[in-house]
């Protein structure tokens, strides 16, 4: 059985590094996508929490505005994703998902009420330092660097706040509400702004595109990543989750080719930062096995 959820960890693990792949594939843009994979995810999530499940999807007022707040995070997540992608390429934008570590090393201690891991904050400037290298050395993708960035910092929001949720109600509730929630605030927001006339503006090609992101690269590894805690460690699936810019960067260069190829420096730089990450997840694990 741990064979078999190790597999499957890596499965969901590489659907996530495929999700920068057609965010590249797809034509629409970083608004129109995001507006459009969040509602055909929380629609997925509906019927299979509600009518396959059949699960009731009923939460308090004071739960559903707390992940209302958390579905905005991830849509902005989303949005400075794909839109580093649109500006710049998938390398790019995968290599500034790594600010996540640093940034949850700061915000996790706050939330959680823990002291700051000086490993954490060693790790950080690590990857800083290999940020700022890949921003001088790839200086004419400035526009992507700091919407992923932006993207890592959102992410990071949603990741914290989200440990947070789990246990107050179902998983499958929490993910449906965050995404459907998300969706719902973009809307609100385009009929204020009047954009929502901008989200007729796709093609039937991009649209059969989003609910393939939004079905088997959203709403299925979502689920699955959940039932897979009951059989492995929180560290194996940290550690396991690190792989998604090397799965999604080794795609992106042999699907879209000269486009993804890179500097040296830049593939140093984001071999060092991938390494800081597990060499990190490893420090943590022992001193976990020491406590106990």
């Amino acid at each position: 059985m741990h064979k078999l959820a190790l597999f499957r960890l890596h499965l969901i693990v590489f659907l996530w590094g495929f999700t920068a792949i057609l965010g590249k594939l797809i034509h629409a843009n970083a608004q129109i996508l995001v507006f459009y994979r969040m509602l055909f995810a929380a629609i997925f999530l509906f019927v299979f929490i509600r009518i396959y499940k059949k699960e009731s999807i009923k939460v308090s007022k004071k739960i559903f505005f707390q992940l209302a707040a958390i579905g905005f995070a991830m849509a902005l997540h989303w949005y400075c994703f794909f839109y580093s992608i649109k500006v710049s390429n998938v390398s790019i934008a995968l290599s500034c998902l790594s600010l996540s570590t640093l940034f949850a090393s700061i915000l996790e201690p706050i939330i959680f009420k823990r002291k700051i891991d000086v490993s954490e904050v060693i790790m950080g400037v690590v990857i800083v330092a290999c940020i700022l290298l890949i921003f001088k050395t790839e200086f004419h993708y400035k526009e992507g660097i700091i919407y992923g960035v932006f993207c890592a910092i959102f992410g990071t929001i949603f990741s914290v706040f989200n440990g947070k949720m789990f246990g107050k109600t179902s998983s499958g509730n929490i993910i449906f509400y965050e995404i459907f929630s998300g969706w719902a605030i973009l809307l609100v927001f385009y009929l204020i702004n009047g954009q929502i006339f901008q989200m007729n503006e796709i093609s039937y090609r991009d649209i059969a595109l989003i609910c393939l992101l939004a079905s088997v690269f959203t709403a299925f590894p979502m689920l699955e990543s959940v039932k897979l805690m009951k059989y492995i460690s929180p560290f194996t699936l940290i550690l396991t989750v690190n792989l998604e810019p090397v799965y999604g960067i080794i795609l992106a260069f042999f699907i879209f080719g000269e486009s993804e190829h890179m500097s040296y420096i830049f593939y140093v730089a984001s071999g060092v930062m991938i390494l800081a990450i597990i060499a990190n997840a490893l420090i943590k694990a022992k001193k976990q096995k020491n406590l106990n």
